[in-house]
């Protein structure tokens, strides 16, 4: 869920030091109570109302090493994860474990399929019917 944007906590906020009743401002800009109870006491507090930072490390692939990556994969369909570590290297520097190119492999969509690397059917995807 992405967060609410710094307008919208700004006015929020405004809302209720103009007089507005917690539940009103909530009704008006369409969030739960306690979200209007949460930025008050944050502006309050620390004056900061900007969204905190995504918890956790970066990627380590960029988008543009998974344009790369998405290029191997069509060029080489039999290669294992290893050897889309070394390809990888060679074309754009980056060091990745095994582990790392099959979550990233995964993540893109793309399954191994009697030796293969190919993109995955469309309906086993997550979300879509027949999806697991």
């Amino acid at each position: 869920m992405r967060a609410y944007s710094l307008d919208l906590r700004q006015r929020i906020v405004g809302a209720m030091e103009e007089g507005g009743s917690r539940a009103a401002v909530a009704r008006q800009f369409q969030v739960a109570v306690r979200t209007v109870d949460r930025y008050v006491r944050r502006a309050r507090e620390t004056g900061d109302l900007a969204p905190r930072p995504l918890p956790g490390r970066p990627r380590r692939l960029s988008a543009a090493d998974e344009v790369v990556l998405v290029q191997l994969l069509g060029e080489h369909p039999d290669a294992t994860l290893p050897e889309y570590c070394q390809h990888l290297a060679a074309a754009t520097g980056t060091l990745v474990s095994p582990a790392t190119m099959s979550r990233t492999i995964a993540r893109l969509g793309w399954t191994r399929k009697k030796g293969r690397w190919q993109l995955g059917n469309a309906m086993r995807r997550p979300g879509l019917p027949g999806g697991r």
